[in-house]
């Protein structure tokens, strides 16, 4: 990789971490994303409701987009690319070669966490100055590296447009955690002329020099948003006549962990957060559940989505309140395309930055890249996954980091080698 190139893929990096922008507020991002882009000569860059599809999105908070735009047009993001975006964020940028070949999609997870960063003196963002501004909020799964990753290649491929063939799409996706953002991708139809699809990682189990296939193992997953609405009661002198949205909530979330395990697949279930409540005295008006499950196979995350439904329905009329339950995010298991993995796999045999490539099956965390990929297969086309390693302490944690000068380069010379054995002149 040309020094350059990545000393200005690093910079980008660097800056991502420093402002992280939860799903589906990533307007300073995108901004930033998109301005690059039109640098490079992209003269075709779709946003908002080019790209997202409203009726298949999942796990927007109303509330938290309208914060997220006073921020960025306060921090300088101008009032007319924000209206442009009709609210949503991401960005896609097309390059059409002008030659005849198929059309190859890459794609790039740009969201942080709700996560506050370490503050040892030895994790790399604070020894190197670039540690998140935003207290509480962090980029602890690395789609930072993976959006700086992005631009990366989108520039390569700009540069090397006259040695490719066919059309280039490459994705910048909003709100993969919580797996909600790909769906409305999907949605709108802008993947219905992929042939080919690759998605990749940092981390995970890869450590750094490894190169990983997926090949399965990545649980489907629906997240939850479970809400209670009670009667109100004055909880010392009329408590008979008030209907605890409360109880109903912790009678759903214990009865929730005790779904009996599917004896066809791994299955999971999890209730991460319950709010509840107005004061001491009174009788719980409101409370809401947060909560996902995970499934082996489509048959067993149905099997769970049916006790849920049943559990939360059951306590309503048992409690006497009401209930709503409500999809707040949706993945699906990983189809395995063999022959495009064997191409991955032949590209990291070429790579010096690969020592080793290996292969993973074992069941893992969630990934809403899967329709992305099931999209393209449904449509004739191919899709695969692959991870990029990093030495870290896990993800979604404080001091997660990706060693970015030393693992980058791998991401960046197996999707650019891959586009040049696909559509390559």
């Amino acid at each position: 990789m040309d020094p350059k190139h990545l000393e200005e893929m690093i910079s980008y990096r660097r800056k991502f971490h420093q402002f992280p922008e939860e799903g589906w507020t990533e307007f300073e991002t995108t901004y930033f994303i998109v301005s690059k882009l039109k640098q490079m000569g992209y003269e075709t860059i779709l946003t908002g409701k080019q790209i997202i599809n409203p009726q298949t999105v999942m796990g927007r908070d109303k509330a938290k987009v309208r914060e997220a735009i006073d921020r960025s047009v306060k921090d300088g993001v101008p009032l007319d690319f924000i209206e442009s975006c009709d609210g949503y964020t991401g960005a896609i940028a097309i390059l059409d070669t002008g030659r005849e070949g198929p059309t190859t999609a890459f794609r790039f997870d740009i969201d942080g966490l709700l996560v506050m960063e370490s503050e040892d003196p030895n994790h790399l963002p604070v020894k190197f100055g670039f540690a998140s501004k935003r207290p509480g909020r962090m980029h602890a799964c690395g789609h930072d590296g993976h959006a700086a990753l992005g631009l990366a290649i989108a520039k390569w491929l700009i540069q090397h447009k006259e040695e490719l063939k066919g059309t280039f799409k490459i994705i910048f996706q909003p709100a993969e955690e919580g797996v909600r953002g790909a769906a409305a991708i999907v949605g709108s139809g802008i993947l219905d002329d992929v042939n080919f699809i690759v998605g990749s990682h940092c981390g995970g189990l890869a450590k750094l020099g490894q190169m990983a296939l997926v090949h399965g193992g990545v649980l489907a997953s629906i997240k939850y948003d479970i809400s209670f609405k009670g009667t109100p009661s004055h909880a010392g002198s009329n408590p008979h006549l008030g209907h605890s949205a409360l109880m109903a909530a912790c009678a759903t979330a214990m009865m929730l962990v005790g779904i009996p395990r599917h004896g066809n697949g791994v299955s999971r279930v999890a209730v991460g957060t319950l709010h509840a409540g107005e004061g001491r005295n009174i009788t719980p008006v409101h409370a809401k559940i947060e909560c996902e499950i995970r499934g082996q196979t489509e048959e067993v995350l149905n099997s769970l989505s049916e006790n849920v439904e049943k559990i939360v329905k059951g306590n309503s009329v048992s409690y006497d309140v009401e209930s709503k339950i409500e999809r707040a995010g949706y993945s699906t298991t990983l189809i395995e395309c063999p022959d495009l993995l064997e191409e991955l796999r032949d590209v990291g045999k070429q790579i010096p930055e690969v020592k080793e490539i290996i292969d993973l099956n074992a069941p893992v965390g969630g990934e809403d890249f899967t329709l992305m990929i099931k999209r393209v297969v449904e449509k004739g086309g191919q899709g695969a996954l692959f991870r990029w390693g990093c030495n870290h302490r896990g993800h979604h944690k404080g001091d997660f980091d990706l060693q970015d000068t030393e693992s980058m380069p791998m991401g960046f010379e197996v999707f650019t080698r891959f586009a040049q054995k696909k559509n390559g002149v």
